[in-house]
């Protein structure tokens, strides 16, 4: 499976942490230095590491070296630093880091990690409790963290997550600069700068981690263009790419691509962890998101589950197709 191809594996990690943290216990976006270090010597090991660069140079898709990989980090977690920042120097391998410049300095805590705190420290019935406020009698039926994430998130619009947030902030009776000072989750706008000089490329992840599903194109002004100059400001260097938070295709709308391609973006990434295909558009690149920490589930995860993921997406897409009297594809 792992032959020599020029496909582009692209993988995102989050969060390197050796310790549960209430503020990410149950998102599944926590891996462990030891598992991190075996992932990179597994990717080094098998694969070509890239940079984002080369990426973009590979006009064609052919120009990759064999088996190349990029690596890639969402949300701009002070771990990256701590951790991921020395293991991949020790490696060689290059990254990409996509963040939300509001967090920076840890004087607010993005949305998902203010629900997941309260999830785990004060219940889900506080959490219901807020969503009512925005939703009264129709507030959908949340069983975990998870569910305000996939399904309460992308009903609502950016008035009705601010509510959302300033209500659950004050139902749990909690100070959230003081509590983000504390945690300091997230980078410093000097350790920004270190990475830049640490072969990390800087990445536009929206300003304020935003379903964009959510977004008009009246909120990419605030969203996607003051991230992307904030960052430029802070690195001194250009943003070409971007990570569409929670890295479904469904956020991708094409008002978003056509904003991201005419405001210097020059490749786009989501994370529905299915392979890239040959020649893959580089607006829509995918990456698979690891928690492995053993070489044999790695493989798995690399190469088989995309690969099952991609055919079945292809399968659904035909049948689909043959019941709208169209046309079946390869």
């Amino acid at each position: 499976m792992v032959r020599p191809t020029n496909l582009l594996r692209c993988v995102v990690f989050h969060n390197i942490s050796a310790i549960d943290s209430p503020f990410t216990k149950g998102m599944r976006v926590d891996i462990t230095p030891a598992e991190f270090e075996v992932a990179l010597n597994f990717f080094t090991r098998y694969y070509t590491p890239v940079s984002l660069r080369d990426v973009l140079a590979d006009s064609d898709g052919r120009r990759l070296p064999p088996r190349p990989i990029l690596l890639t980090f969402d949300d701009g977690y002070a771990s990256v630093m701590e951790w991921a920042a020395p293991i991949c120097s020790k490696f060689g391998v290059p990254a990409v880091l996509f963040l939300n410049a509001a967090f920076l300095e840890n004087e607010r805590l993005a949305p998902d990690n203010l629900v997941c705190y309260v999830a785990n420290v004060l219940g889900m019935e506080t959490i219901h409790a807020a969503v009512r406020l925005v939703r009264g009698a129709d507030s959908p039926g949340l069983v975990s963290q998870g569910d305000v994430f996939s399904r309460f998130f992308p009903a609502i619009s950016l008035a009705e997550r601010k509510t959302f947030l300033d209500a659950l902030i004050y139902l749990s009776g909690i100070d959230e600069r003081q509590l983000a000072t504390k945690a300091r989750l997230y980078l410093s706008r000097k350790e920004l700068c270190d990475l830049g000089s640490m072969g990390f490329e800087i990445g536009n992840h929206t300003y304020s981690h935003v379903r964009c599903r959510s977004l008009a194109a009246a909120d990419f002004s605030d969203e996607v263009d003051r991230n992307k100059a904030e960052l430029e400001t802070l690195t001194g260097k250009q943003v070409l790419s971007f990570s569409v938070p929670y890295g479904s295709s469904a956020d991708l709308t094409s008002d978003l691509l056509r904003h991201l391609v005419l405001s210097g973006h020059e490749a786009i990434f989501l994370c529905e962890s299915v392979a890239n295909s040959a020649g893959a558009d580089r607006f829509q690149l995918n990456r698979v998101s690891l928690r492995a920490g053993q070489t044999t589930t790695l493989l798995v995860e690399m190469e088989v589950l995309p690969r099952l993921r991609l055919l079945r997406r292809r399968v659904l897409r035909n049948w689909d197709a043959v019941l709208r009297g169209g046309h079946y594809s390869r």
